[in-house]
């Protein structure tokens, strides 16, 4: 039996993986849905990076958690990477699901291919956090209308803070036994369904692999049976 602690993306609490969590019990495993501080339920509390981190950490050592899966999707692959090195020997793996991943100094603002202006102009307008997106913002990554409509719904603001303040890494995140899984729609041109850059140095190492999900952005929502699937094939590993 292991630990999955699933932490979701940016706007998005533990309810995002709703349709993932019942796969993962049924085989066995504990499964802990987190939901960040000053998202969901937990809104209006304050929150930078390191707060992110701390969440996780504090899941972790608060449940007295061992063989511990923690999973990042998206934004959240940020602190994910950082809590993975602060838990010690509860890792069991590290799976980044279509994810950022941590870069010591640097933030998710910083790596936009913009530099990050036009997501500093977005949170500036949003009075300090991100806005949550239209619905047609999740136009061909394989949802239905139904699970739009669902992660629409369970989307709040996102605290800007998160998002501009820099990671703090311990060592190489090259060294965590880890799972990238890439979502790419089927169709997509070759040049655009690789991994960028950092991703696939990370995976020239020996302790990183690469798992391919033909899907959007949020398997979660649009495939959740085979996303569960994928993260009981990473905790076997």
């Amino acid at each position: 039996m292991v630990n999955f602690v699933l932490v979701a993306g940016a706007r998005l609490g533990a309810s995002a993986w709703g349709e993932v969590v019942p796969h993962l019990r049924a085989a066995g495993h504990g499964v802990h849905p987190l939901t960040l501080s000053g998202l969901a339920d937990r809104q209006g509390v304050p929150a930078g990076q390191q707060t992110h981190v701390q969440d996780i950490v504090d899941e972790v050592e608060r449940g007295g958690l061992r063989d511990v899966v923690l999973v990042g999707h998206s934004y959240s692959g940020i602190p994910v990477g950082q809590a993975a090195q602060r838990i010690g020997d509860r890792l069991a793996r590290v799976v980044f699901v279509d994810s950022s991943v941590p870069a010591d100094g640097e933030s998710f603002v910083s790596a936009r291919p913009d530099g990050g202006a036009a997501l500093e102009a977005a949170i500036a307008g949003g009075g300090g956090f991100w806005p949550v997106p239209p619905a047609a913002h999740y136009d061909g990554e394989g949802l239905t209308d139904e699970q739009i409509a669902r992660l629409v719904r369970g989307s709040t603001p996102h605290p800007g803070a998160t998002l501009t303040e820099p990671a703090v890494l311990s060592g190489p995140l090259g060294a965590l036994p880890a799972t990238y899984v890439l979502c790419v729609m089927p169709g997509t041109a070759p040049e655009d369904a690789e991994p960028d850059d950092e991703v696939a140095e990370l995976l020239n190492g020996e302790s990183w692999r690469l798992v391919r999900m033909d899907t959007g952005h949020w398997p979660m929502f649009s495939r959740p049976c085979e996303l569960a699937q994928v993260l009981l094939d990473a905790a076997a590993e």
